[in-house]
């Protein structure tokens, strides 16, 4: 798979591999041995970017997934590159499948995060260390001064913010200069283009989670189709709706017809449409099963002019859809 710069100089392979849903949100968790295999199988494939954080488990095990990622990626450490979260935690207390949010970014917190999320993944540092979202009790030059520090013990080689607004980025840019946002960004959202001049002109670069609308975009899901109420954030996401399936047929008949006329599938075509807009855009899709993985893999290969980039964006201005999961709901601690 051909390679990207996040940043000044992070480089990472053009598509990245979302792991989160091995181990949380889409239903029950893939037993660990088969999920090792499947991560191990994304590499043989040519990723080599994959994306975990400290919150993605389950309640019996919080931390699941990074324990997952560490021990796929032991044997092969030094050709990989890891990314993880610190600075959430859930409310446990709701009774929403998608369980809100409680930022937690203070100094003393992070340090507690990275030590524990290095032991976890079986590693000396952390190629890309992200604040999973923002503390508004917490100033981005405290975060950043600690991602300085960070840097400087190599327990971190790069930082970067989900899901930050303009002013908060450049704020912490200018203490510690940022590598990477990491944002929900797909066909279906797009209102983090508004970032893009900013991201250019800091050389930022934007990883992008959910680039498919949480697999809507993959054309695989009809009205049928029904989800876990317990497990599965999908369970209460708009696009999977019932009405929704009316509400996106005109959306997804115009990835069918361009995948069609570029011997691709949907998939590939969401993927691509990013991938050809910009360089500095990684897409991270939260695959379990290795011929997804694959397909995905092929979206690098998907040329898209920018004349037809351009086209499918006018497209996407007008083109009626149903809302889209927009993220989980965040509380104050």
């Amino acid at each position: 798979m051909d390679s990207r710069i996040l940043g000044r100089d992070l480089k990472v392979s053009a598509i990245g591999l979302g792991c989160m849903g091995f181990s949380h949100a889409y239903g029950a968790p893939t037993e660990g041995r088969e999920a090792v295999r499947a991560i191990r199988a994304a590499f043989d494939l040519g990723y080599t970017l994959f994306d975990t954080a400290e919150v993605y488990g389950t309640q019996a095990d919080p931390h699941a997934n990074e324990r997952l990622v560490g021990e796929a990626l032991e044997g092969i450490r030094d050709r990989v590159q890891i990314v993880s979260k610190f600075g959430i935690r859930f409310d446990m207390s709701s009774p929403a499948v998608d369980k809100p949010l409680i930022p937690d970014a203070r100094p003393e917190r992070i340090r507690a995060s990275v030590e524990g999320s290095l032991r976890r993944l079986r590693t000396d540092h952390i190629d890309l260390y992200l604040q999973h979202r923002v503390d508004p009790q917490v100033a981005p030059e405290t975060v950043a001064q600690v991602m300085a520090e960070l840097i400087r013990e190599g327990k971190i080689l790069h930082w970067g913010i989900s899901e930050a607004g303009e002013e908060y980025l450049r704020r912490a840019h200018a203490v510690c200069p940022v590598t990477a946002v990491e944002d929900r960004y797909s066909m279906m959202a797009r209102q983090h283009e508004a970032l893009f001049p900013v991201l250019e002109e800091l050389e930022v670069g934007l990883v992008a989670f959910s680039p498919m609308a949480n697999g809507l975009l993959t054309g695989a899901y009809g009205k049928g189709d029904r989800f876990d109420p317990e497990l599965d954030y999908r369970s209460a996401m708009p696009q999977f709706a019932p009405e929704a399936a009316e509400q996106n047929r005109a959306l997804l008949d115009l990835l069918r017809a361009l995948a069609e006329e570029k011997d691709a599938t949907p998939g590939q075509i969401s993927l691509a449409w990013m991938l050809c807009k910009k360089p500095w855009i990684v897409p991270i899709p939260g695959s379990r099963k290795v011929e997804r993985m694959r397909e995905n893999a092929g979206a690098a290969e998907v040329i898209l002019s920018p004349e037809e980039v351009a086209a499918i964006d006018k497209a996407l201005d007008t083109i009626p859809m149903s809302a889209v999961f927009g993220g989980t709901a965040v509380k104050s601690r």
